[in-house]
């Protein structure tokens, strides 16, 4: 007789891994991907990263680092020559006045602002997000234990958060706010009036503000604002910046948070637990970019304007599409909802299953933004490239 093979045991997994979910943008990544290694031609518009390669000084210095033998372990928050720099772009740009003991240096934004929200949300905390959000803004706070309070921006005033939206939510439970301007996925960008007051009554009321500055450095209003500059109210918020859009250097990892020494200190211990330093090559092109020439800033901001306006004009050109001009990053976030219940459409996440496979345009549902009736398209791309997707947007569209 052949021995019985009992099934195996199902894995146990922890509840706060349980809590979150998958990113809905590298799972569109990865579906267009799929249809690639079927060898067919796909536009993506998924990603937000930028179509630009790194500047030649940023990669010239990263070549001189490791020809130094530049390989070894540096302090866990950064080297003193990479704070500084951070220090000195942010003071210089928007007139902070930050120390060393109140940076870090981390393997990007996205791991600075989880080691944030780990270090001050707790379990029955409740974190105030404006919705639509960044996909990994809500599954960080839920798996730190905490609740997030949703706030729905109005389309009609183009995604916009104002201090007063933010005031109505507040409770006695209230731990965090969290903004982000420009925002991903909408682009809207907040009045410095609005992020100050809003500052103001976090540190009045003792509740903490997070302004994640990833896309500062593409804000097309007339006006760039960080909340680093709220001198007066800096013990009650942090900011949390990456060079990866601003400097086109996604994969090479490098963000930081500026903050008060307490909460700093505390990210780097959890820091030091977990990845330790950024990787000591990354610091070296970073302080390249940092303290250089901002003219490649420039140009990119430049060339996403043309961009923007671009695929904005043609979106509103496709009948059953509408798209509030974004005001910054570089995303265009179209309503779709007039075309639910055409050729069997129910949801935004078919729309973007219909874009991907009939139309071989890929753009993610914003069912992971927090909202219901759009798509995210990231204009980070060349001109040739948004043209090919509107085409075909446009001929998807007419055969519902």
């Amino acid at each position: 007789m052949s021995p019985v093979t009992e099934a195996p045991a199902a894995v146990k997994l922890t509840d706060r891994i349980n809590r979150i979910e998958p990113s809905a943008t590298m799972a569109a990544v990865a579906e267009a991907e799929k249809l690639r290694q079927q060898g067919i031609e796909v536009v993506d518009c998924t990603a937000g990263e930028p179509h630009f390669p790194t500047p030649e000084h940023i990669k010239e210095a990263a070549i001189a680092a490791i020809r130094a033998n530049f390989s070894r372990y540096t302090a866990v928050g950064g080297t003193l020559d990479l704070k500084d720099a951070i220090i000195k772009r942010h003071s210089t740009d928007f007139g902070s006045t930050y120390k060393r003991e109140e940076v870090c240096a981390s393997v990007g934004g996205k791991h600075a602002l989880f080691n944030v929200i780990s270090a001050l949300v707790d379990h029955g905390d409740e974190v105030i997000l404006p919705v639509p959000y960044w996909v990994s803004f809500k599954d960080i706070v839920n798996y730190a234990g905490g609740t997030c309070v949703l706030l729905h921006a109005d389309e009609e005033q183009s995604f916009r958060v104002t201090a007063q939206m933010v005031e109505r939510l507040i409770t006695p439970r209230t731990k965090l706010i969290i903004l982000n301007s420009p925002s991903n996925p909408s682009g809207a960008v907040m009045s410095p009036a609005d992020m100050t007051e809003v500052v103001r009554l976090g540190y009045e009321r003792g509740i903490w503000v997070i302004s994640d500055e990833c896309y500062v450095y593409l804000n097309y209003t007339e006006r760039n604002f960080s909340a680093g500059s709220l001198n007066e109210y800096r013990d009650r918020f942090l900011v949390v910046g990456s060079l990866s859009k601003t400097y086109a250097m996604t994969g090479w990892r490098l963000g930081y948070t500026l903050g008060p020494s307490a909460v700093v200190s505390a990210v780097q211990k959890l820091q030091s637990q977990s990845t330790s330093n950024p990787t000591s090559i990354v610091q070296k092109a970073a302080v390249a970019a940092l303290n250089g020439s901002q003219q490649c800033v420039a140009e990119m901001r430049g060339e996403y304007i043309r961009l923007r306006d671009h695929i904005v004009v043609g979106l509103c050109a496709i009948p059953g599409i509408r798209c509030t001009m974004p005001e910054g990053a570089f995303y265009a976030y179209p309503n779709v909802s007039a075309l639910f219940g055409k050729g069997g459409l129910r949801s935004a996440a078919d729309v973007a299953h219909g874009l991907l496979h009939k139309a071989h345009v890929a753009t993610v549902a914003s069912e992971g933004f927090g909202t219901t009736e759009h798509v995210r398209i990231s204009y980070a791309t060349s001109m040739e490239s948004l043209n090919k997707a509107l085409e075909r947007i446009r001929k998807y569209v007419q055969t519902l």
